[in-house]
């Protein structure tokens, strides 16, 4: 496994890491806690020091799984965490919903509320990272979120500040970081071999000012992995549905016939690790965080790695 300082100011942390939306139980269909505690057990053994996750991922339950795993290991302490808020689940704890309502609530009141309702489930003295939950332009414009991070420092409850950027919108979102880089240690963004607006002016900027990069979506909500056909469904209670209908995947897997012959190249790799490698092969980019809901999974995550003799450039088509 290979590590990375994320910024100049950030953590060191491995280029691959784990994402902990699949496993929250909400919005990726079934899930089984047991397979998911045994996937973060095997990316920790694998060498995988970030997990990602967010307060409202299975309203708090992802969370609570990390902490479940983390409070059995003796090498607990060189795990990073980072999590999320902005997104006020709370009145709606213990009703059923086929997606995940929530409230918008970038105040400084309830960020704070949130970090120490993080901190009690993932059993914590202090959060390594807390970014904003991809808000709105309007959102970020306000003093109320940067406020809230700026107190939430001061009080010792988190390490670094972080902004998860809307997803689409890293071009136009793209002066807050220059507003607010002496605050912020860390940003993510989605970014893939599709989908990749971030390298336009947001990559850049992050370079200039030394901003530590998480990447997100790497896999393309698992496309990039090459286990979905153009039949591919998913269930009710799987956001797939919408961000992997039959429209959007009939035109990403056109898209994505321009990478075959960089597979066919690679095929002793599987597809994700490839896609994953694309992603932390550039150089703004520090670690990726695929989610993982099996060991098995994990596994071909890591991988990437180890292919650090595959540079960005090998991606051009």
């Amino acid at each position: 496994m290979e590590y990375r300082k994320l910024g100049s100011s950030g953590p060191v942390v491995s280029t691959v890491g784990f994402g902990a939306w699949g496993i929250s139980g909400r919005d990726w269909g079934t899930t089984d806690d047991d397979k998911s505690r045994k996937a973060i057990e095997a990316a920790i053994d694998a060498g995988v020091t970030f997990i990602d996750t967010a307060d409202v991922y299975g309203f708090g339950h992802s969370e609570e799984l990390i902490r479940q795993v983390l409070d059995s290991r003796t090498d607990k302490d060189k795990i990073v965490i980072a999590t999320k808020a902005g997104n006020n689940f709370y009145p709606f704890l213990g009703q059923e919903h086929r997606t995940t309502p929530m409230n918008i609530d970038y105040s400084v009141k309830h960020l704070v509320f949130a970090a120490e309702q993080s901190l009690r489930r993932l059993n914590r003295e202090v959060i390594d990272i807390l970014q904003l939950h991809s808000p709105d332009l309007e959102i970020l414009e306000r003093d109320e979120p940067w406020l809230a991070l700026e107190k939430l420092k001061k009080d010792g409850k988190i390490k670094h500040a972080g902004w998860s950027v809307q997803s689409f919108k890293e071009t136009e979102q793209a002066h807050i970081l220059e507003r607010h880089h002496e605050l912020l240690d860390v940003i993510q963004v989605r970014y893939n071999l599709l989908e990749r607006e971030a390298e336009k002016v947001l990559f850049p900027m992050a370079l200039r000012y030394g901003t530590g990069v998480i990447v997100r979506i790497p896999l393309l909500f698992g496309l990039l992995s090459g286990k979905f056909g153009p039949d591919a469904r998913f269930g009710d209670n799987d956001h797939r549905r919408f961000n992997l209908s039959p429209e959007k995947l009939e035109a990403y897997l056109a898209d994505l016939k321009r990478y075959r012959p960089l597979f066919e190249g690679y095929r002793q790799y599987p597809m994700a690790s490839l896609s994953l490698r694309f992603c932390i092969s550039h150089p703004a980019c520090h670690t990726v965080i695929p989610g993982g809901k099996t060991p098995e999974q994990v596994s071909e995550n890591v991988v990437a790695s180890d292919l650090s003799f595959i540079p960005h450039e090998k991606f051009s088509v």
